[in-house]
């Protein structure tokens, strides 16, 4: 396996030491879906991303939903490195299913950037929520703008996420070089906070749905500011599609935070690779909607599932079990 899993959400919702090992088993006895779990059933991998976000909350909730409901299925939910990582432990199935943004999503499909010529083959169960670009830094930094960023110390993303896909095309439509104009860090969602309450970073990326945890944590105790994104809407869509959209971080999100902001938002997708039992890609999709409240208690973003919108998924196509589940719905 290409990278080591350090937290694990067990289906009781707790992470539990020594998963490690348990996952490396998995990877190596994966066939087409799910493995073998103890008793005979199916143990499902849900790749996630770091424990400050959204997709290790929704995800742990997701596994579980499934455990509970889905007979004979035991699901674990996995910390990673979210986007870029999730898609790729989907191309190997390593992981059943993923969490991914749609711009990440599109370029491992179509094969391009981090994925050059080795397209994933996979398809999505649904579109969940958007994900809000948040640049983050504090009141007192002075920095006002993404130009501002200019010779700053910055977080753009761990490396392999999602974020840091956005932020260096951020970056690169504001006229700023990541290798040359800042001082590029490469930061989970956690690690940035504490940097930027030790003053080792000025600012950090981050793409999430609200609120997040570690920026809620953040605000608590630092007056943060949002920098706004949307004029770079226009370059991103020119060059890379429509999968990134116009939004508002509304004023109340974090304590302290007073005014809405306009950023760029991008979906996010529910994935598993082609090969997955159109059975258990019904199953799963199906219970997204029918324990949706209790996935909302869990996180808010579960509230943003829409059978109306959950099979808009461009570029990728829905998988035929999911298909199955929205033409029953009438979606």
């Amino acid at each position: 396996m290409h990278r080591v899993v350090r937290h694990v959400w067990h289906p009781i919702g707790r992470a539990v030491s020594g998963m490690v090992v348990v996952l490396i088993l998995l990877s190596m006895l994966a066939a087409c879906s799910a493995s073998q779990a103890p008793g005979g059933g199916d143990r499902l991998s849900i790749a996630t991303g770091g424990t400050g976000g959204v997709y290790f909350v929704y995800g742990g909730a997701l596994a579980d939903q499934i455990t509970q409901n889905i007979e004979g299925v035991e699901a674990t939910a996995e910390a990673t490195s979210a986007s870029v990582d999730n898609m790729q432990l989907i191309a190997d199935e390593s992981s059943d299913v993923a969490f991914t943004l749609a711009d990440t999503a599109a370029d491992a499909v179509e094969g391009r950037e981090s994925f050059d010529g080795d397209p994933v083959p996979a398809q999505a169960l649904a579109r969940l929520y958007n994900n809000y670009t948040q640049v983050v830094t504090t009141a007192d930094s002075g920095i006002e703008s993404i130009e501002d960023l200019q010779g700053k110390s910055v977080s753009v993303g761990s490396p392999g996420s999602g974020t840091e896909v956005i932020a260096l095309r951020v970056l690169e439509a504001a006229g700023l070089d990541p290798d040359a104009d800042i001082d590029r860090q490469q930061l989970g969602v956690d690690e940035s906070v504490d940097a930027v309450r030790d003053g080792t970073i000025d600012a950090f990326f981050w793409s999430g749905g609200l609120p997040t945890g570690a920026v809620t944590d953040l605000a608590t105790t630092d007056q943060i500011i949002l920098l706004p994104t949307i004029e770079y809407l226009g370059a991103l869509r020119e060059t890379y599609g429509q999968v990134y959209q116009e939004a508002t971080i509304p004023a109340g999100t974090y304590e302290g935070f007073d005014q809405d902001v306009s950023v760029i938002a991008v979906p996010n997708y529910l994935v598993v690779n082609e090969s997955m039992d159109e059975e258990m890609a019904y199953n799963i999709t199906r219970l997204l909607f029918d324990q949706q409240d209790a996935l909302a208690q869990a996180h808010q973003e579960a509230n943003n599932l829409d059978i109306n919108t959950a099979p808009q998924v461009p570029p990728l196509e829905v998988h035929p079990g999911a298909q199955r589940y929205y033409d029953e719905a009438g979606s």
